[in-house]
C-alpha cells in the first residue's frame, strides 16, 4: 500500500470543479490540509460542502487533480476507504435497526473496525446490544455514533453534520469524546457543521466556502495576525472607514468593523479591538464578499 509521508498533505486538491447542469457547484478549488489537522469546511447552504466532501470521498465525478492519502478517489477508491471513515448526521442510523446489527455492518464494511473496542464503548453506556435504534434517546444514539467512529482506526475522518438534530449537551459531548478519545497526530479529522460556534475552539484550520470558491483558508493560529475586530463609537466610523474594512455591522449604537491585513497599531485608538471568533469571521467573510 503506498502512503503518505508525513510532510505530505493528506488531502491536496487542485482545480476542483463540479457542475450540475448549469450550476456550478465547485469552482476550480484548491486548497490542502495537512496530517494531524482538525478542519472544518464552512459555508453556507448549497455553497459546494457537501460536493466537495463526495469527491474526496470518490462519490462524484469531478474535474481537477485531488489526491487524499496518496490516492486518486477517481480510480483507487476502494484503496482510499480502507484508511478513511465517514459519519453524516446520526440521523442516518436507521430506526428498526438493532443496536448489534448496527455494530455488525460497520464490522462487515470497514477493514480498520475493531469490534471490541466498540464493544467495550458500550458495556459503559446503557445501550443494550438488542434494543433497536428508535428505541434510543438522542443521547444514547450520540454514544452509539461515538462507538462507531472511536473503533474505526481511520488516517481520516470525515464527518458531515455529525451532531445534526441533537442538543446542545449532547452535541458538546460528541465532540469532547472525539478529540479526547480519538484524535491523534497520526489522525486528521475535516468536518462540517452549522454551528460554527460549539467547534471552533477544537479546530486547527479552516476552510470557508461560498458559491463554490473557498473564500478563507488558514490555520486558526495565523487569523489573529490577520485579521482585526473594532468596535467603534460615533465618533470614530469616518476615520476607521478611511482604512477600508470589509465588513461592519451596527450593535447597540456602536460600529463593529472587521479589517484584513491591518496592524493592530494603527487600529487601537479607534476602539474596542480584538480577534474576531470564527463564527463572526465566517459572517463577514459570506456577507462582505456579497457586498
Amino acid at each position: 500500500m503506498t502512503m503518505t509521508t508525513d510532510t505530505e498533505a493528506v488531502i491536496d486538491a487542485r482545480g476542483l470543479t463540479k457542475s450540475y447542469g448549469a450550476h456550478r457547484a465547485l469552482n476550480g478549488v484548491s486548497f490542502k490540509v495537512g496530517a494531524g489537522r482538525i478542519v472544518g469546511l464552512i459555508g453556507p447552504n448549497g455553497a459546494g460542502k457537501t460536493t466537495a466532501l463526495k469527491a474526496v470521498l470518490g462519490l462524484t465525478a469531478f474535474d481537477g487533480d485531488l489526491q487524499v492519502l496518496g490516492w486518486d478517489p477517481r480510480g483507487q477508491r476502494d484503496d482510499l476507504m480502507s484508511d478513511v471513515c465517514f459519519i453524516a448526521d446520526v440521523a442516518v442510523l436507521p430506526r428498526w435497526m438493532r443496536v448489534s446489527q448496527a455494530v455488525d455492518f460497520v464490522a462487515s464494511v470497514h477493514p480498520r473496525f475493531d469490534r471490541a473496542r466498540a464493544e467495550t464503548f458500550l458495556k459503559k453506556t446503557d445501550i443494550r446490544p438488542r434494543s433497536r435504534i428508535r428505541e434510543l434517546s438522542k443521547g444514547m444514539v450520540t454514544q452509539l455514533h461515538l462507538a462507531l467512529i472511536l473503533a474505526i482506526n481511520a488516517r481520516l475522518l470525515v464527518l458531515d453534520e455529525p451532531t445534526l438534530g441533537l442538543d446542545l449537551l449532547y452535541r458538546r459531548q460528541f465532540y469532547d469524546t472525539l478529540l479526547n478519545d480519538y484524535f491523534t497526530e497520526e489522525r486528521t479529522i475535516l468536518l462540517t457543521t452549522h454551528q460554527v460556534e460549539e467547534i471552533e475552539n477544537l479546530l486547527t484550520d479552516v476552510l470557508f466556502i461560498s458559491h463554490g470558491n473557498i473564500v478563507l483558508d488558514s490555520s486558526v493560529e495565523d487569523l489573529a495576525a490577520r485579521f482585526a475586530q473594532v468596535t467603534v463609537g460615533p465618533a470614530n466610523v469616518a476615520q476607521a472607514r478611511e482604512l477600508k474594512p470589509f465588513y461592519e455591522r451596527e450593535i447597540f449604537g456602536r460600529t463593529a468593523m472587521i479589517f484584513e491585513g491591518r496592524s493592530r497599531a494603527e487600529l487601537a485608538s479607534l476602539g474596542e479591538l480584538r480577534t474576531p471568533s470564527i463564527a463572526d469571521l465566517f459572517v463577514a467573510k459570506i456577507q462582505g464578499g456579497a457586498a
